[in-house]
């Protein structure tokens, strides 16, 4: 059985609901890797929400900032972007120390992490916190 972090508040709990029920519909070949990915960023900061947005459980604290990407079925896809709305941010984008490399950039405010297997999961555990950590700040100082 999977220990599934809740989050607080009735609404917050709904939709963790309907990330639960997702994943027990969910049919992938890496759905054990998902689910650990997504036990990882919800415990890497306690203001971490979810829901299904875009068709895959969807991270969130003010703005979404990462989902998962399921259309892969070769690796686990995580997409750490700003939100729905579209930004004014003067074209900075987001800047964020990768010491880890975990990173694949797609844009100024757009990147990607794969994850291959359950050990990659585990070996890059750190590093998707460190990153869901300095991602959520980097939101926060731009109010993006």
């Amino acid at each position: 059985m999977v220990t599934r972090k809740t989050t607080a508040g009735k609404n917050a709990d709904k939709k963790t609901e309907d990330v639960n029920g997702f994943m027990d519909r969910l049919q992938h070949p890496l759905k054990p890797e998902i689910e650990a990915v997504r036990q990882i960023i919800l415990g890497a900061n306690d203001q971490i929400r979810e829901e299904i947005k875009w068709n895959a459980p969807s991270f969130y604290v003010e703005e979404h900032f990462a989902t998962f990407n399921l259309h892969a079925r070769e690796f686990v896809h995580v997409v750490f972007h700003t939100g729905a709305k579209v930004k004014d941010n003067n074209g900075e984008g987001i800047k964020i120390e990768d010491p880890s490399g975990l990173l694949e950039w797609l844009a100024k405010d757009r990147c990607a992490a794969k994850f291959y297997s359950m050990s990659d999961v585990t070996s890059k555990r750190a590093a998707v916190e460190d990153v869901v950590n300095r991602w959520i700040e980097s939101m926060k100082e731009k109010q993006l």
